[in-house]
């Protein structure tokens, strides 16, 4: 069946205005990795956009000598990991009670954890009772808060609901208990939903640093979001930009370009093996309620 004209140019109109926005998303990023591949001369003088100018790459050799960069790397991918795995096992303990309609008072624990989406204790409080809990200045200060989140824990949920009853019912038969079930049932027929769930917590502990500032003091525990806050906000580095005369080697905005590239890094080279799970996860996890 041939395409009418009006389908052939609304598709046009589609495809030109996604490459448009998606290119308006994409020029901050360009911009920063120009910049962080620019001469201090380019930028000062406001030549760079999305291109380098001037290229080089002195930027990232500062950066890669310097040691609180690798102590800041190393504690983000501690937390990342360490907090993902607390957050995934967590979650899937909690989803799958919660997605069986034997469990009693289910309806109530569902409302409890719907009320923390809404309502939270506050900053002061969370932090009197990590304090009191002896949590300050330590790791689980970073990973035991953010345990579970409660969008992703209804997310799970709704994708184990989608697990046909008769599965679970045979493996009952067979003699499983629930921890069975879940691990060798449940949690690989749900590796769309938890390869979703587990980019969500990856990308959240990264990006974080709200949470460390707040709790942590001790400078050989800041992740590298709070490095880079200190570089970009405070102007806090203790890397040396200038030569013997007192000239700039490089510029400051360039070395702060470099910082970003490198905490996004990751997490871009990451997504790619989790992008095809992404859509199917989030979709087939809001199919039930």
């Amino acid at each position: 069946m041939r395409e009418s004209v009006s389908f052939r140019v609304g598709t046009f109109l589609n495809y030109t205005l996604l490459t448009v926005f998606g290119l308006i998303t994409l020029f901050p990023f360009m911009h920063v990795l120009a910049q962080s591949l620019s001469s201090q001369t380019a930028i000062v003088s406001n030549q760079v956009t999305i291109y380098p100018v001037g290229f080089q790459t002195l930027s990232y050799e500062l950066l890669l000598k310097d040691n609180d960069f690798y102590q800041a790397f190393g504690v983000s991918l501690f937390r990342t990991a360490a907090g993902v795995g607390i957050n995934m096992l967590l979650t899937c303990l909690m989803a799958y009670p919660l997605s069986r309609q034997v469990l009693k008072g289910k309806g109530l624990i569902m409302n409890m954890v719907i009320f923390t989406m809404l309502f939270q204790g506050g900053l002061i409080p969370s932090f009197l009772l990590l304090k009191e809990l002896g949590m300050l200045d330590t790791m689980w200060s970073l990973l035991l808060p953010s345990a579970v989140s409660a969008f992703n824990l209804i997310l799970l949920k709704n994708f184990f609901q989608s697990v046909p009853a008769s599965m679970e019912e045979s493996a009952k038969i067979d003699g499983a208990g629930h921890g069975t079930i879940l691990w060798k049932i449940f949690v690989p027929l749900s590796l769309p939903a938890i390869a979703t769930l587990t980019l969500f917590y990856a990308v959240m502990h990264w990006n974080t640093y709200f949470d460390a500032v707040m709790y942590i003091s001790n400078p050989d525990l800041n992740p590298l979001q709070v490095y880079l806050r200190n570089m970009i906000v405070l102007n806090d580095s203790n890397i040396e930009m200038t030569n013997n005369t007192g000239l700039f080697l490089i510029s400051p905005e360039s070395l702060k370009a470099a910082t970003i590239i490198a905490s996004v890094l990751p997490m871009i080279i990451v997504y790619p093996f989790v992008q095809r799970y992404f859509v199917k996860g989030v979709m087939l996890g809001a199919l039930k309620g």
